[in-house]
């Protein structure tokens, strides 16, 4: 797996479903770099159970996220059709209308491989000349929180099973923000409102208020 904290996020440009019904072509990440922080998070598939309940877990925090700055940017190896078919889908049977970020189709696996979040093998056999696969090739559960620079500055991946909380993104974000505003430090378990820590010139950590 590729290292890409604090890393420039690799651009994308791909088809995607923008409002939760505008098919468009040539979605850009670096779009939104210099004006927004970006919240991009993979899921693995289209009409699956675990990820709908994150994508409505985002969507119910939109404002949250907006009030931050933040763009949030979800992906899938599913075509973009697949995305539309699925935002026009009532949640009760299973879709997700009513959802509004853009959500991008990483048909060609790319997105999820530079990322390092593809999941699977695959290798060229020269004997056969013919490419091998082993495992499915889609996403992980990653999360990536991208400042207005570009750069990666948090990352989560979570395997299958496992649903990600939205509310410690949010912390995150926080944290992010207020270091970038004070060049001060979070520790453990910090929420926005609490001391945060800075070290003087002896080198003794101060805690300070917000």
């Amino acid at each position: 797996m590729k290292n890409l904290i604090s890393q420039k996020a690799p651009n994308f440009t791909a088809n995607a479903v923008l409002n939760g019904k505008d098919l468009i072509q040539d979605f850009t990440l670096e779009r939104f770099q210099g004006k927004k922080y970006v919240l991009l998070f993979f899921y693995p598939k289209d009409f699956t159970f675990v990820c709908p309940t994150e994508i409505y877990a985002f969507q119910n925090k939109i404002k949250d996220f907006e009030i931050r700055n933040v763009q949030m940017i979800a992906v899938s190896t599913d075509s973009e059709q697949s995305h539309w078919a699925w935002l026009h889908t009532p949640k009760e049977e299973g879709g997700i209308l009513g959802v509004t970020y853009p959500i991008v189709s990483d048909i060609n696996k790319t997105i999820s491989y530079d990322y390092g979040v593809l999941s699977g093998n695959f290798h060229y056999c020269n004997k056969n000349e013919k490419w091998k696969v082993s495992g499915e090739l889609i996403a992980y559960r990653g999360l990536f929180i991208i400042d207005k620079l570009g750069i990666i500055r948090h990352i989560l991946i979570n395997d299958f099973p496992f649903g990600r909380n939205v509310n410690e993104a949010i912390r995150m974000i926080d944290a992010i923000q207020h270091h970038e505003k004070s060049g001060e430090v979070c520790p453990a378990n910090w929420k926005k409102g609490e001391k945060t820590m800075k070290a003087n010139r002896e080198g003794i950590i101060d805690y300070l208020s917000y």
